[in-house]
């Protein structure tokens, strides 16, 4: 099931929407940004009520 769900670039700071794969609990991927077309690494973690919690960093971030 892919879910809408609105990032900030953390490059250009724009909101961008992805969609998430509810069905896979944890999960790291790379997506380009839609406006800046910089690589965003994404770290998705879906919570017990089926809500995700999606983190953006940039190249540069740990």
């Amino acid at each position: 099931m892919l879910t809408p769900h609105t990032i900030d670039c953390p490059y250009c700071g724009e909101p961008i929407e992805i969609l998430v794969d509810a069905s896979i609990p944890s999960q790291q991927y790379i997506e380009d940004c839609q406006v800046c077309c910089r690589p965003i690494t994404l770290s998705v973690e879906i919570d017990a009520d089926g809500e995700p919690r999606v983190r953006a960093s940039g190249e540069d971030e740990t």
